[in-house]
Parts: structure tokens; sequence; C-alpha cells
């Protein structure tokens, strides 16, 4: 890929131009849509297409399953939490994925001011939802493991409900500044427009790189780590108590736990090394970089077409639960029941039930 198509990929991104040298001087590329994007952003266009594909199938089943519930039945919480999860990661599909596909197919930012500031605002928001939804159903699984006995008092779903609407809140709030501060920049020379993040202040800018990354992925990262730590903990420590049977499922809920807590690492820990990396060094325009810069894209994108997977389809109860919502729309219009929690305290996955014709 040439310098300049690697500058012009870089300049329409969240975080703004590079620091160092930059210069687009020269020869203009005549780069068409589609077929003229050149072999790496064709791929890359590939692999956007396969992760927004598998991503909106998952999370819709995923939402289905937990919506056909019994009318006047409250869901629980960790039902709530997968619910809410699942919403935030299709619509992290749907908003940013196809807008954000422009800048691999064209060479100037086309969908105006509005768009440019809503989907890197809504990247934001739905990141930290996801996030913090993550951290409270790991803060509810330790609850309803480890102190099985006081749960019963704090996991209601009307507690969830409210813990839902303060990551929304909170999310929002924090995504902020990067509404304000995204905007549209014109270079008149190529007359190409292109849309970047900037900071009035580039303290300021720092500061919220910083706390972005300290309190939307290493702390929800240790929260996590800490409450599934504790209930591998303590379900070893029950293991003499347990049959055959709950012994298989300790294992499988350590096998889910390794799951969760190292594809959210992953999936993240790029995206942040990159802002990190811009702010604070000399983030440089070359091909490895920019392979770098998509692979971050892909994981980040991933991240929201995996927990389908991770949260229900590693659920034996959970598939059940798809093979009755098609049972349900092929035999009877019945709606599916509520997805009930699961009453063993080893395997916290939900399971339902269809009512037969």
């Amino acid at each position: 890929m040439e310098p300049e198509a690697i500058a012009i990929l870089f300049l329409n991104q969240s975080e703004g131009p590079p620091r160092g040298e930059f210069n687009l001087s020269g020869e203009e590329q005549d780069t068409k849509p589609l077929f003229g994007i050149g072999i790496e952003n064709f791929l890359t266009l590939v692999v956007f297409g396969v992760i927004f594909a598998l991503g909106v199938l998952g999370n819709s089943l995923v939402i289905t399953v937990l919506a056909r519930s019994k009318p006047g039945k409250p869901r629980s919480t960790t039902n709530i939490f997968i619910l809410n999860l699942s919403i935030a990661d299709l619509a992290y599909l749907l908003f940013c994925i196809p807008f954000q596909s422009t800048v691999y197919v064209l060479p100037t930012w086309v969908l105006g001011a509005v768009i440019c500031k809503f989907i890197h605002y809504f990247f934001t928001v739905s990141m930290l939802v996801s996030i913090f939804t993550l951290s409270a159903m790991s803060v509810d699984r330790y609850l309803a493991i480890v102190h099985s006995r006081r749960a019963s008092v704090l996991r209601v779903s009307r507690n969830a409900l409210l813990g839902v609407g303060l990551i929304w809140a909170l999310s929002i709030a924090m995504a902020s500044p990067v509404a304000h501060h995204q905007r549209l920049f014109h270079r008149d020379a190529s007359n190409q427009t292109f849309c970047w993040e900037q900071w009035p202040n580039p303290q300021h800018k720092k500061v919220y790189v910083v706390c972005t990354f300290v309190f939307g992925y290493l702390l929800p990262l240790l929260l996590i780590s800490f409450c599934y730590a504790k209930v591998l903990n303590h379900l070893h420590k029950k293991l003499r108590n347990m049959s055959k049977k709950s012994e298989a499922s300790k294992k499988k809920t350590a096998q889910t736990v390794l799951v969760v807590v190292v594809v959210f690492g992953i999936s993240w820990l790029p995206h942040h090394v990159i802002h990190l990396w811009a702010e604070f060094g000399v983030f440089p325009l070359t091909q490895a970089s920019f392979l770098f810069r998509v692979t971050a894209h892909c994981l980040a994108y991933s991240n929201s077409s995996v927990n389908p997977i991770i949260y229900a389809f590693l659920s034996e109860n959970f598939r059940k639960a798809y093979k009755q919502v098609f049972k349900c729309q092929i035999g009877n219009e019945s709606p599916l029941n509520d997805v009930k929690e699961s009453k063993s305290p080893i395997d916290t996955a939900p399971s339902t039930n269809c009512t037969q014709v």
C-alpha cells in the first residue's frame, strides 16, 4: 500500500492525525472505490463482512430467545444482563461497521459531520456498555455462587434493571467528549475531507485517553478476573461435596471463565495500545502500523460477535432454547416462556420451556 493511501486511512479514524512527519504532497492517487481499493483494504472489508454477519445473527438469536418471555413473569438478573449485552453488541455492529467500512473504500469522508460525530461517539458508548455489562455479570455470578444464601436479596430484576440504566448513563457521559471533539477536516489541495478527533488542549486528550483505558479496560478486567478467581476458588473448595455431574460442570465453568477473560483482554488491548501510543509516542505511518491498526479494529468488532458464543452457544441449555424457539415458530405461535436461570450454583446458564400444542 502506498504511503499516501495509508495516511488517508489514518486520517479518517477517531484519534486524529498521527504525530511526527505527515506529508501528503506529491501526485494524488487515482483511487477507485471497491475493486480499486487494494488487496489489503479488500481483505479488511471481507473480514468486516464476516464479523458483521456472524455478530448480527448471533446477537439477534440471543435477543429472540430472551425476549420471548412469559407475560408478567420477571426475568432473572443473569438474563437481563445477557440481553443488555446482546443489544449493545448488536447496536455496536449495526452502527459502526457499515460506516467505518467506507474508510477502506473511499479516499475521502463523504458521510457528513453528523455521522462523523455519531459513529465514533457510539463506538465508544457501545464499547463501554459492553465492558461494564461484562463486569456487572461477573459480580452477579460471584454473588450467585460464592454468596448464594445472601444473594437472593440483591439479585432481583429491579436491581438488575437499575444497573443496566446506570451502565448506559455512565457510558453516555464518559463518551461525550468524543462527540464534542470529533469533527471534519478539509484539505483544499486535494479537495478531500477527513473525520478526526481534534482537542484544543492536547493535555486534556491525554488525560481522557488514560481515563478511558483505566476505567474502561484495566479496572473492569481486574474486577472480572477477581470475581471469577473467587468463583473458581469457591468451587474448588466445594469439590469434595460435589457429584461427578457437578465436577464436570465445574470444569466447564472454569473453561468458560478462561475464555471470557482472555477474549475480553485480547479483543480490546490493541485498541487501547494504539490510543496510548498515539498520545504518548509517535505512531508511525507504515505498512506494519496499518496492519496493526486493522487488526485492532477487527478484534474490537469480533468481540461483539463472539460474546453470543461465550455466553450462549457454550451452554447446552441455551442451545435447547434456540431449538425451542424454532419449534414454536414452526408448530405454534405461542410465546417462549421466560428463560430461567439454572438452579444449580455451578452452572448459571439459562434454560427454556416452550408451550407445545
